[in-house]
């Protein structure tokens, strides 16, 4: 099991980055793999509307 992490640790970084561009920005600035996944709450994280769409599904 422990030359599996090992292993893990020295293969390249690739990171998925939900959210905020500024943190996926400085992670390619040291010229690290970056996934951007533009994601924002449902309904705008209004929890009326969020209650309403739970209520839908």
């Amino acid at each position: 099991m422990q030359n599996k992490i090992e292993e893990l640790l020295h293969e390249p970084l690739v990171v998925i980055n939900v959210g905020l561009k500024g943190f996926a920005e400085s992670l390619e600035q040291q010229e690290v793999e970056v996934v951007q996944i533009d994601w924002v709450p449902p309904a705008g994280g209004d929890p009326e509307m969020i209650d309403l769409l739970e209520r839908l599904l």
